[in-house]
């Protein structure tokens, strides 16, 4: 792997690790309700997958596992933009905003995961 290719594993790794933390954030933000407490669950466990599952494919043992760990990632993070437009903001601006970039860093994480998906195979 060239050094240049290296940076941009780890900077994908950061990416994904700020992704989670956003999120977890954000759902500490949120309204406690029934719907926001379950919802928020499911939504900090995904983003936190698609980082982990990441850190796991660059240690795969064969071409296969680092495919299947990438799907995984963009299954993932599909999720979690999922559980981003179920979460209710109860229509405050800050946090729907908050949102709204959540959900388009994921829809980016689905499209980057799903780009190495096409090129790696």
């Amino acid at each position: 792997m060239t050094k240049k290719e290296n940076s941009k594993q780890y900077d994908l790794e950061d990416r994904t690790f700020q992704f989670a933390r956003k999120v977890r954030d954000f759902v500490g933000k949120l309204n406690k309700t029934i719907a926001n407490i379950e919802d928020g669950k499911q939504l900090v466990k995904a983003s936190g997958s698609v980082g982990a599952n990441y850190i796991e494919a660059n240690e795969a043992l064969s071409k296969k596992d680092f495919l299947m760990r990438i799907k995984i990632c963009r299954k993932e993070a599909k999720e979690s933009r999922y559980w981003l437009r179920l979460i209710d903001t109860d229509s405050k601006s800050e946090l729907e905003k908050d949102r709204e970039a959540l959900e388009n860093e994921a829809r980016e994480l689905t499209h980057i995961f799903g780009s190495i998906v096409t090129k790696r195979q």
